[in-house]
Formats: C-alpha cells, structure tokens, sequence
C-alpha cells in the first residue's frame, strides 16, 4: 500500500481534546477502509506564518499513514467538512521517516537549550565579542593618527 504523511491544522480554540477526538476519528476512518496509521504526533499550538481564516495559532498534529488513496480521499473529505480543520496536507512518500519527525526534533533541541541557560549570547565565553583588550579613547586615536 502507498505511504503519506499527513498534516492538519486545527483552530486555535479548539481544546487538545478536541483535537485528540479529530485525530481518533481520522485513525477510525484510515483502519475502516483497510489501512492503518503508523505514527500520530501532535506537535502542539503553533504560530501561523499568517492569519487564516481569523486564526494566528493553530493545534498541528502529523500523521504517518498506510493505505490505500480511497482512506486519503475520504480523511480529506471530512476535514472539508469540519469547521475546527484550517488547513490540510498529504504528501505521498515512499517511506516513512523512523523516531521523531523534524519539528519534534527541534521542540527537545529547544527544550534542551532553555534547560541549560544558554541563549544566543549567554553561551560564549568572555562576552559575545571575546577579549578585545583596552578600548582607545579620542585622544589615543588622534596620537596614533599624527604618529602614522
């Protein structure tokens, strides 16, 4: 059977339930007509790029899907239908990615970061520039000038 991933976006007030019983209800549709989900992740409330539909954030969730067109067909059908889907996508590859996917990935890359304290700056040693040695006030730049 062909392999997708699947995205969709779910309004931003939409509850995590809401959007869990969204998500069971496409798996019911995918095992219905024979198929099955692989992987489900939710990664969570998002900014969008830009406003849809009235909306700046949005619940993502991924799913890895095995079946046939017709079970991709009809999980496309309903998010038409449901006013708490934004936005959809399914991409047919030809496997699936193993272990996390990219944007969990970076969510523990990032967890990880703010566990540390470290930030852009906060992380180098002696300062963001390094040791420069003594600063040169005006009259130290003037003398320099007439001695060239």
């Amino acid at each position: 059977m062909p392999l997708y991933e699947h995205v969709f976006l779910a309004r931003q007030d939409a509850s995590t339930q809401q959007v869990e019983e969204l998500t069971t209800q496409m798996t019911g549709i995918v095992e219905g007509l024979g198929g099955k989900v692989t992987k489900t992740e939710n990664w969570g409330v998002r900014s969008l790029t830009y406003r849809m539909n009235k909306n700046r954030k949005a619940h993502f969730v991924l799913m890895n899907i095995d079946a046939p067109a017709a079970a991709v067909t009809e999980i496309e059908r309903q998010e038409r239908i449901s006013e708490d889907v934004i936005r959809y996508l399914t991409v047919r590859v030809e496997e699936h990615e193993e272990g996390p996917s990219a944007m969990m990935r970076k969510a523990d890359r990032d967890r990880e970061r703010d566990e540390r304290g470290g930030g852009f700056r906060g992380d180098r040693e002696g300062g963001f520039r390094g040791d420069r040695g003594p600063r040169r006030g005006r009259e130290d730049a003037a003398e320099a000038a007439e001695e060239e």
